[in-house]
């Protein structure tokens, strides 16, 4: 009776040991497909998932999961004034757009985003400071240093997103990009008025040798390329910093941010030295000096120009 009893709880002991691993092999099976289902029909209805903290990480940190996730951080509520954000944002649309429609999809990378305002504390839980950011969230282990984007070092253009993804992922996205004949319209129509102006102005064309007003026109470009005209219509930057503890509007201590007050102030420099130089107005005698110095190659006399400054510049 003894030994029945022994052979009794040994075999319930080696059914437990059978029994448990198989369980909770089975649980976390039936975890991964509920995961992996409820990610397609939220795929289905967007390209690109919207993640709060708790979305976040149940689907995308906690195991199990055999997926990659793309995951853009960014804060792109009106009060947080990130141009950038925008910018980046219609970029990983059109990437997202072309995954999700191309004949390639599955469902082994997913695109998600996590705006600051609905996930504060995954930022916080990251220590993470600046946006938009983006990472990769491999299927097995966690993120190294090469799965966080070089933003600032690359840009964030769909195809260079999709460049980086196929590296990390080896999933590759062709994008597609919707027709913009915005573009093409804006230089049709520059196109017709200029023509339009020189068709009613045929017969008097001399304005178009006009020294002073081809003088101004390449003053207006220097100084729009000198001043940061041009990265701040690319980048999109705000006006100006506001600290977020104290609200005091200043500019931005980084080197890496550069706010439209910065490109009016350099704006201003320029045109102040601009205004000292054209000031120097040599006198038609001067002129004259100075054709036949530099035709006999002649050292200039500077002490004799210093009388001809422009009376009304004075």
């Amino acid at each position: 009776m003894a030994v029945r009893c022994r052979s009794a709880v040994l075999v319930a002991l080696l059914t437990l040991l059978y029994v448990q691993p198989g369980a909770a092999q089975k649980k976390k099976e039936n975890m991964l497909v509920e995961k992996v289902e409820q990610m397609m029909e939220w795929s289905s209805r967007r390209s690109v998932i919207r993640m709060n903290g708790d979305k976040f990480r149940r689907f995308v940190k906690a195991p199990p999961r055999n997926y990659s996730v793309i995951v853009m951080f960014t804060a792109l509520q009106p009060q947080r004034q990130c141009s950038v954000c925008r910018q980046a944002n219609e970029e990983y649309q059109v990437l997202a757009n072309s995954w999700r429609y191309s004949s390639a999809f599955s469902n082994k990378l997913f695109f998600t985003v996590v705006d600051y305002d609905e996930g504060a504390d995954v930022f916080q839980q990251l220590n993470m400071n600046s946006a938009p950011t983006f990472m990769h969230f491999p299927a097995k282990g966690k993120p190294k240093r090469a799965d966080t984007f070089d933003l600032q070092r690359i840009g964030f253009a769909s195809e260079q997103l999709a460049k980086w993804i196929a590296d990390r992922t080896d999933v590759q996205i062709r994008v597609f990009r919707p027709p913009n004949y915005s573009g093409t319209i804006a230089l049709a129509l520059l196109v017709s008025l200029v023509g339009g102006l020189l068709y009613l102005r045929r017969n008097n064309l001399e304005f178009i040798y006009n020294k002073t007003g081809w003088a101004m026109a390449a003053l207006c470009v220097v100084f729009a390329m000198t001043s940061g005209q041009m990265w701040n219509h690319i980048r999109g930057p705000p006006y100006a910093h506001k600290n977020p503890q104290n609200g005091q509007v200043a500019v931005h201590q980084s080197q890496l941010f550069s706010e439209s007050v910065e490109e009016k102030e350099v704006q201003r420099v320029n045109l102040e030295e601009a205004a000292k130089l054209a000031s120097w107005c040599p006198s038609g005698d001067a002129v004259t000096q100075i054709k036949r110095s530099v035709g006999r190659s002649e050292v200039l006399d500077v002490e004799a120009l210093e009388g001809n400054i422009c009376p009304e510049l004075q």
